[in-house]
């Protein structure tokens, strides 16, 4: 087969009729068929994987890490937020920078999968971004809020979740002021913030694998073994 549909699979199948349609709340989203280097019909991709976890748990670090060993297999579904750039972060590669205006305008627009408020902005997971990703038959990993998670559970995209966390909230505080990023208003909500989502990261069910990220490398190898099946599998597909 020269190409195959990659949409999101009804019953873990991805349905090779064109076009096909992924009904999402308030719209359709249309995936265009995509060609594959091989000509033997292929199994569908894996699920897109969702990671979560509190500000300073060190998640951005661990899949930066993952992206970097493993480009030509994953790709990083870049984020929306209303929010500032913070030093060293660069527009398109870290989050889409946006305006509130803009943002709302194409929350309104049935744009995004999923978008949650925190801190007076705004964060989203555009429709788009991960359209481009499973066209192009790479694992599609995306950074979410709780908010997010719980958003991303109502829909047809069927990931898998992980949860990032440190062994304290203690830990996670000295982490958050270390960066020198927050002032003191901003940081006390993001730790108010963080409680929530240790509660919700820490009820059986709500996630795949929960990382306690206290050693870095540790952290790192649990990582990739949960994912490395998935790599193994996109190494198959596309080469034999």
């Amino acid at each position: 087969m020269d190409s195959l549909l990659h949409a999101i699979p009804v019953n873990g199948v991805y349905l090779p009729d064109f076009p096909w349609r992924c009904r999402y709340p308030r719209e359709e989203w249309i995936i265009e068929n995509v060609k594959w280097k091989s000509e033997k019909k292929l199994e569908s991709l894996p699920r897109p994987i969702a990671v979560c976890g509190p500000s300073g748990s060190g998640k951005s670090t661990l899949l930066k890490r993952f992206l970097a060993e493993y480009k030509d297999y994953v790709d990083f579904s870049i984020s929306h937020t209303t929010r500032k750039p913070r030093p060293n972060e660069i527009d398109g590669k870290d989050y889409h920078f946006v305006s509130r205006e803009d943002m709302e305008k194409a929350i309104a627009n049935g744009e995004f999968l999923e978008h949650a408020e925190f801190s007076g902005n705004i964060y989203g997971t555009s429709k788009n971004a991960v359209k481009q990703i499973l066209k192009n038959g790479k694992l599609c990993i995306l950074d979410v809020e709780m908010v997010g998670v719980k958003n991303l559970k109502k829909t047809d995209l069927n990931p898998k979740f992980i949860f990032v966390k440190t062994p304290s909230i203690e830990v996670l505080e000295e982490r958050l002021r270390n960066r020198n990023t927050e002032s003191e208003e901003s940081l006390q909500k993001r730790l108010a913030r963080a409680k929530e989502e240790l509660v919700y990261g820490g009820t059986p069910g709500n996630f795949d694998l929960v990382l306690v990220n206290d050693d870095l490398e540790e952290a790192y190898r649990q990582l990739k073994e949960f994912l490395l099946p998935d790599i193994e599998g996109l190494k198959r597909r596309m080469y034999h």
